[in-house]
């Protein structure tokens, strides 16, 4: 995995603008560590930050390649999976390759077959080539969106980074936010609206989406979607399909020229991507994989069972680690370092996010690459089955609302009148859910019961992982660390879209297809574990943390966030707080403390990015 950025300017000479181009992607080094490298021409400009994972001389980036009088050039940032069959498939058609880097491919069939290459490639990325004939920048992202892409126009310029910051770096590119933003971060957020960008005049490329920029213009375009139709295999031939998709994903994943882990919880996914992965290990005598997990200082003292976190992971991480013969590690961290972190966190984010969840992610990320540098994580199997409580509570399934988001009044009653009057939250809320409903990709054979399962599972697809693949692509990037979602490979996306409701509520249970089709793999207990998230602290020393940072930033008059909250209200929830709620406001995680954490994060991001309001 990498940084990229990018610079085009039809109507000037980037050749002079060097030190610019190498301000930007320095603000990607953490992203790419080991290697950086820069290309310029009259109207383009390409720099990359690199962290080595395959052919670390072969995969050298910008990558140039040059087809009879034209010249390509290549930046990307990501990984893909079925490599070897693309090269072989190039080969016959003539291509000669250097080396065995996925880079190469890439470059080489986006010469071959321009921007139908896209359909050809199973991965995630996010990247851009120059085209010297064409004079014109292609760019792309994967179908899921778990490599970021963000870009921003001014006049002529026209600007690409994998974050924010580098962006920002441009002199040209204000940190402004408007009453949009604003409605973002304090009525969505942490989650954000696909294509936003928050920052005034940045925006994102959507996941599965290319684009173009040449001296005419920019012009988008959607290269991959969701179809809806029926299902036709009955539940076996299902339920085999589905093993093997997820088998197939998770093998393509393990290759690498650097140690590579898993991250274990204990969970149905982790667990299963940890078992076949010692699979393959074991066949390739390649010796026991490397397990990691995180867990809290206090947690075994503190730690209450809810509707959410069912059970401790520690007991389940052990059983697993050992049925496995895993080599297996835990990081445990404390109060202050978490805490600490939580502002940290927002600057690897460029934006605030999940609190602690995201800062004990970074925390951890940072742990493990001191041990690998390629991670296994379970991400999206969730979403793509049917994991969540929202899933299986029919009065949320009922709500024409965000269902990971109940409870905004919370949240409304502790911002000012005047930020209330400016971005309409539950108007602002409402539009967004509809404008997500509308883009539901129908099938007229749904009953109306399933045409509200398939709105769900789209609003999960679409809306909610998209937080949870920007919390872990930022948070473990920051630390150099590169971490796989096999979970999300498209093909397993696309199969489980059309599966109904019945098969993947199997027993009953969330996620009962997956456990059922991976019966086998892992002890029956694990196998059906009762869904426990990502783990969180709970120990109260991190509320009296939290409640003693909102207490001097409401006491400072330089505190950039007085003039958007209610003081008063802030002010009494800080006091109130006695221990988790475990009523969440977002998510499954993130309760009071996360509240006024989050208020925290953003107070620390209109100061630290000299955010102007517009």
């Amino acid at each position: 995995m990498c940084g990229i950025v990018g610079w085009t300017d039809f109507c000037g000479n980037l050749t002079k603008e060097a030190e610019g181009l190498k301000s930007m992607a320095g603000k990607l080094s953490k992203r790419g560590p080991d290697a950086s490298g820069y290309w310029y021409s009259e109207d383009a400009a390409l720099g990359h930050r690199r962290l080595v994972v395959v052919d670390p001389e072969g995969g050298r980036q910008p990558m140039i390649r040059n087809r009879g009088s034209n010249q390509y050039v290549l930046v990307y940032n990501g990984e893909l999976y079925n490599t070897e069959e693309l090269r072989k498939e190039l080969a016959l058609k003539g291509c000669i390759f250097d080396g065995w880097s996925d880079t190469e491919v890439l470059l080489n069939a986006y010469i071959e077959w321009g921007e139908m290459c896209l359909e050809k490639l199973n991965g995630i990325f996010a990247f851009a080539v120059w085209d010297s004939k064409k004079k014109a920048l292609f760019l792309a992202r994967d179908r899921i969106g778990v490599k970021p892409l963000f870009y921003c126009k001014k006049g002529s310029t026209f600007l690409f980074a994998s974050e924010i910051k580098a962006i920002l770096a441009h002199p040209s590119v204000p940190a402004k936010i408007n009453r949009e933003g604003l409605a973002e971060l304090f009525a969505l957020g942490p989650a954000r609206t696909p294509g936003h960008g928050i920052f005034s005049g940045i925006a994102e490329l959507k996941p599965g989406c290319c684009m173009e920029v040449n001296s005419k213009g920019i012009r988008i375009k959607q290269y991959w979607t969701l179809n809806s139709h029926s299902h036709e295999e009955d539940f076996h031939k299902t339920e085999a399909q589905v093993r093997e998709l997820v088998y197939d994903s998770i093998k393509r994943q393990l290759v690498s020229d650097v140690p590579l882990c898993t991250l274990l919880s204990g969970g149905l996914d982790s667990s299963a991507i940890t078992a076949i992965a010692s699979q393959v290990y074991q066949n390739e005598k390649k010796g026991p994989i490397d397990t990691f997990s995180i867990d809290y200082f206090g947690n075994d003292k503190y730690f209450h069972a809810s509707e959410f976190q069912p059970n401790a992971d520690s007991p389940w991480i052990e059983q697993v680690s050992n049925y496995l013969g895993t080599r297996h590690s835990n990081c445990i961290i404390d109060t202050p370092e978490l805490t600490e972190a939580l502002f940290s966190a927002v600057i690897a984010r460029d934006l605030p996010g999940m609190a602690d969840v995201d800062a004990s992610l970074l925390l951890f990320s940072q742990w493990v690459k001191a041990r690998a540098t390629v991670g296994l994580s379970g991400e999206c199997a969730d979403e793509v089955f049917g994991g969540y409580p929202w899933f299986y509570h029919q009065a949320q399934t009922r709500n024409a609302t965000f269902p990971w988001s109940q409870r905004i009044e919370e949240r409304l009653k502790l911002y000012s009148h005047e930020l209330l009057d400016a971005i309409q939250p539950e108007r602002y809320v409402a539009d967004r859910y509809e404008e997500a409903i509308e883009e539901v990709p129908r099938y007229a054979g749904d009953l109306s019961a399933d045409a509200r399962m398939r709105e769900l599972f789209y609003l999960n697809l679409t809306r909610w992982m998209p937080t949870l693949l920007d919390r872990k692509d930022r948070m473990s990037m920051a630390a150099g660390l590169e971490l796989r979602v096999p979970f999300c490979d498209h093909r397993l996306v696309e199969y489980a879209w059309n599966i109904p409701w019945e098969m993947k509520n199997y027993k009953n249970r969330e996620k009962g297809l997956l456990r059922q089709a991976l019966t086998g793999l892992l002890p029956e207990d694990v196998l059906w574990r009762k869904k426990s998230p990502y783990p969180k602290t709970h120990n109260p020393s991190y509320i009296e943390a939290v409640r003693g940072l909102t207490h001097s930033m409401l006491k400072d008059p330089a505190s950039p966030l007085l003039p958007l909250i209610n003081k008063t209200a802030v002010r009494e929830l800080a006091f109130s707080i006695k221990k988790d709620t475990n009523i969440p406001w977002f998510g499954q995680l993130m309760n009071a403390p996360q509240l006024l954490a989050y208020l925290l994060q953003i107070n620390f991001w209109l100061k630290e990015y000299h955010v102007i309001i517009e």
